[in-house]
């Protein structure tokens, strides 16, 4: 009672299970030399995370709740009777675990005859203690004769990473972004840290884990990935044009692609994620072909209006000019448009979609349908405006 069930998929859990040992959205590890510590740190923690907002639920494992049942032998009492250790181990063993004591085959199937004492005789200390049997002497003796028996607490698993003993705390988050609810828990726990709400002695650390180790490795990446494709992309197109300000033109066409890519996510109710981020990859290459096909457009136009004049022993007017753009840009209407529409239309498919996938590749093709939507517009308006003004200097 008071626990949600953490539904999550069969090999996707093998992954998480596998990866950081946490299958739910959200976990925290709590490591330090003695269990009893790490179950009270978990418990106290327990309470905490419940408190923040879009939890829906919160379990500190009990590392320490474990009931074992020991049972000392009592040598001298059974030296007395003729048992040695190994005859009462063979004797617990058999006479509560059971033994097979034959296999019946049944056709392809086997299955293995196990013989022990009914449950009755052997579902409480009390009534291990009744168990009898026939010593090497002869004699019936009970168990409780030679066996001090007495339930005791221990660990109901030992867990350890990096060479340190774990306790393990799983959250199941909905309505919130796992971002944005770590950021939000982990300010929750420093204030209990600085309140004494949370006791964390010396020796014990948290660490948060889960799903959101996984985005923190890819945020990493994404922190040099990013700046290198951008990097990649201005050497090409400077070896394509050769100058600075042609780049810088055509590069300006990604902030602005991404004004289209943040308003459809918005639109969508979509969280920055990985998918989202190679979407925006995808999106530069993207955007920046759009710009490229416009800027050789203009600058042919440009060049016959040039070469023209310099047949004349003069320099482009401003009228030139602005005609020669026109005539660049209005050549590249249908081109442009056609990429972006063949883009728009291709990706649709994948953003609208249902079923097994769709919730990654709906975050990849979102920023590439509403960043071209934007490119196209960029690319159709302010790059021939640009470019106009570039010229207009240099013919000035």
């Amino acid at each position: 009672p008071g626990l949600s069930n953490a539904w999550v998929m069969p090999i996707k859990t093998r992954i998480d299970m596998l990866a950081t040992g946490i299958k739910t959205p959200v976990g925290v590890k709590i490591a330090g030399p003695d269990l009893q510590q790490i179950q009270a740190i978990g418990q106290q923690l327990e309470g905490i995370i419940k408190t923040v907002p879009g939890t829906v639920s919160a379990y500190a494992e009990r590392v320490a709740g474990g009931r074992y049942l020991t049972l000392d032998i009592r040598r001298e009492q059974a030296a007395r009777y003729g048992l040695s250790v190994a005859q009462l181990q063979q004797i617990i063993t058999t006479t509560i675990g059971g033994k097979n004591i034959i296999e019946t085959v049944e056709g392809l199937e086997r299955y293995g005859v196990n013989l022990r004492y009914p449950q009755a005789y052997r579902d409480s200390p009390e009534a291990l203690k009744q168990l009898f049997f026939v010593a090497p002497n002869g004699q019936l003796v009970t168990l409780g004769d030679v066996v001090d028996i007495r339930s005791e607490a221990g660990p109901a698993a030992i867990k350890s990473e990096n060479a340190r003993i774990n306790g393990w705390l799983f959250v199941d988050i909905d309505g919130v972004d796992v971002g944005h609810y770590v950021d939000f828990a982990q300010s929750r726990v420093q204030q209990a840290l600085d309140s004494g709400e949370l006791t964390l002695p010396a020796g014990y650390s948290l660490r948060w884990s889960g799903q959101y180790e996984y985005m923190q490795r890819a945020k990493e990446k994404l922190q040099y990935v990013v700046p290198l494709t951008i990097a990649i992309i201005a050497l090409l197109l400077y070896l394509s044009f050769s100058r600075l300000t042609e780049v810088a033109m055509i590069l300006l066409t990604l902030p602005l692609a991404l004004v289209g890519s943040l308003w459809l996510m918005w639109a969508l109710g979509f969280n920055f994620s990985v998918a989202v981020g190679v979407g925006f990859i995808a999106l530069a290459g993207v955007a920046v072909e759009i710009g490229v096909i416009m800027l050789v457009y203009l600058n042919q136009s440009y060049q016959a209006a040039l070469a023209l004049a310099q047949e004349q022993q003069r320099r482009v007017t401003e009228s030139e000019l602005r005609q020669a753009v026109i005539n660049g840009a209005g050549l590249r209407l249908r081109p442009v448009a056609m990429t972006v529409a063949t883009i728009a239309v291709g990706l649709l498919p994948v953003m609208l979609g249902e079923g097994t996938g769709s919730e990654i590749m709906s975050r990849i093709a979102a920023p590439m349908v509403g960043g071209t939507a934007s490119a196209l517009l960029l690319t159709l308006v302010v790059i021939p405006v640009l470019y106009f003004l570039w010229r207009k200097r240099e013919t000035a």
